[in-house]
């Protein structure tokens, strides 16, 4: 699963439609060169969630993904027992069908992701999404596996990696993670990228966009980003709105298409009442102004 070097990394991503800036390049080559798992934190859309699935794609590993949430908790993030077949079992133990088994053991197991990817004999990587929507409870349960890459089933004994996952957790930092779960990590803060590096980013993943339209777009977003809104746009969505503007033939912005589309863009009422009229003019002229001294 490992590259040489971090150049054939970025390669590799490249080839998954993914565009890092080095800080992150050198995180993700860091995290599978000494096997330790990486904290992605920053704001929603920046491309955390995509940076996971691009490793697995680069690596030509199976992607496990853990879609954290609050009150998130062993039996659906780590295994629970399958007890309608351990009764099916014990009936028909009873009948004399079938010899006396250990009702539980790995044959009664319903495994969820961290422990498959665990058990794993392929190349896994392990996306842990999200992990501050969850509890503190399960945030110290990680503990042993983020470690040992290990889990220890009370009634089996201690489960141990076959081979050791790449394991990227992410954050939205709506709260703050515990100290004992960074100091099992490397960190990566990602940011919004540079005017240039989100039309680069728009170019490869909206094929056959005009220049001329992701350049715009993703000045307009970054002149969004620069106003105080409830919340900015990231990335995912300069890539989704690219693609509206891009399904309706555009080859320019204009301020009437910017407000019919700009459900792909904003989320959120207050946002949409700061956008409008002149001030959305201006953004559109500034946008305009801005992608063609970019080009």
């Amino acid at each position: 699963m490992a590259f040489a070097t971090i150049d054939e990394l970025e390669a590799g991503l490249e080839g998954a439609q993914y565009l890092p800036e080095r800080g992150l390049s050198t995180a993700l080559y860091l995290s599978l060169s000494l096997q330790k798992p990486l904290l992605l934190e920053g704001e929603a859309g920046v491309g955390k969630t995509e940076a996971a699935k691009a490793l697995a794609t680069a690596t030509s590993s199976r992607l496990i993904r853990l879609q954290c949430y609050e009150g998130l908790d062993v039996a659906h993030a780590v295994y629970e027992w399958n007890y309608s077949r351990q009764l099916l079992h014990i009936r028909a133990a009873q009948e004399g069908t079938v010899s006396e088994e250990e009702l539980f053991g790995p044959g009664f197991l319903i495994r969820r992701p961290l422990l498959e990817a665990i058990e794993s004999t392929e190349p896994v990587v392990l996306l842990i999404d999200e992990i501050d929507r969850a509890d503190d409870e399960f945030e110290a349960f990680l503990l042993e596996m983020l470690s040992d890459f290990q889990i220890t089933i009370p009634e089996i004994g201690t489960v141990t990696a076959r081979g050791h996952p790449a394991v990227i957790l992410t954050s939205n930092r709506t709260r703050e993670l515990h100290d004992a779960l960074k100091r099992r990590c490397l960190f990566h803060w990602i940011g919004h990228p540079t005017l240039e590096r989100e039309i680069e980013i728009v170019a490869l993943r909206v094929p056959g966009i005009p220049d001329r339209l992701a350049a715009q777009a993703a000045a307009f977003v970054q002149g969004l980003r620069q106003l105080d809104l409830a919340k900015p746009p990231g990335v995912a969505e300069t890539i989704d709105w690219a693609q509206a503007l891009a399904a309706l033939g555009r080859e320019d912005l204009d301020a009437r298409t910017v407000e019919e589309t700009l459900g792909s863009v904003l989320k959120y009422h207050e946002d949409f009442a700061a956008v409008r009229d002149e001030a959305l003019v201006a953004l559109v002229e500034e946008a305009r102004t801005v992608a063609a001294g970019a080009a």
